[in-house]
């Protein structure tokens, strides 16, 4: 069964028929045929098969999980796919990302919403752990959903994306995250995250080692 729904997520996926001057990629989600723009010089300009997990699941659990006129957040976006097929399942979005790499998120995110998706989605600078009151303050930023997918691997920022959640979690924000087990060091995450949120697997690909979680706030979590 897991071969059966990888197969079918890779199916979404298809390349240009002919090189173009841009390196990219399309995809099929959310009734649309998306074009992400890539780039191979950092981590954050590529799709990862963790975002494509996570497309699908949302895609494919739309009535359980209904994005229409939601706030919702992606943390590490990167190119964008997952925040675009959020867009186009009709929340309401914010895609972020290291300045570095806005350019890149914002020609994709713009491509493929406009006349497409009920609200535009914005795009925002997010540096884990920084300005996180002065950019997205308590008060006044309530998100319904937290996406995120494949942002704990092998960097020296775990720390700091751990107070993230924190910082966005409210106390009835629901988690989608999309995991990729790699190394110890980062598969100890899981363990100093449910210090702060009850987490329930939700989706598992053992094929590719990914597995989908759904977390919240300490004792909100619903059968």
């Amino acid at each position: 069964e897991d071969e059966q729904i990888v197969a079918e997520i890779m199916k979404r996926r298809f390349f240009p028929a002919l090189i173009t001057h841009r390196a990219w990629e399309g995809f099929y989600f959310a009734g649309h045929e998306i074009r992400i723009t890539e780039a191979t010089d950092c981590y954050g300009a590529v799709v990862w098969p963790s975002a494509l997990a996570l497309c699908y699941f949302l895609e494919t659990n739309s009535k359980r999980y209904n994005l229409v006129d939601k706030n919702v957040i992606e943390i590490g976006a990167g190119t964008g796919l997952v925040s675009i097929v959020s867009s186009l399942l009709g929340a309401l979005v914010t895609a972020t990302d290291l300045p570095e790499l806005l350019g890149n998120l914002q020609h994709n995110v713009l491509q493929n919403t406009k006349l497409k998706s009920k609200h535009q989605p914005c795009v925002k600078e997010l540096s884990w752990g920084v300005d996180l009151e002065k950019n997205f303050p308590r008060s006044s930023c309530h998100f319904d959903y937290i996406m995120a997918a494949d942002v704990v691997y092998h960097h020296p920022f775990l720390d700091e994306l751990l107070l993230t959640f924190d910082h966005l979690c409210k106390k009835d924000t629901v988690i989608l995250w999309a995991m990729k087990f790699r190394l110890e060091k980062e598969n100890q995450f899981v363990g100093r995250f449910q210090a702060l949120f009850d987490l329930e697997v939700i989706s598992n690909f053992p094929s590719l080692n990914i597995t989908l979680f759904k977390a919240m706030r300490k004792g909100r979590m619903k059968g």
